[in-house]
């Protein structure tokens, strides 16, 4: 985990890109599951 880090501190913004695609990914998620819900039919 430390070689994580340090690349973290060597690279500031892998940060942003990580954080953006843990954005796009849960959203992405939630949609995903919202879609597998619905029932087409009476």
């Amino acid at each position: 985990m430390s070689e994580f880090k340090s690349f973290l501190a060597d690279n500031p913004k892998m940060m942003g890109v990580l954080f953006t695609m843990l954005l796009f990914l849960s959203q992405a998620g939630s949609v995903a599951a919202s879609a597998a819900n619905t029932v087409a039919g009476p």
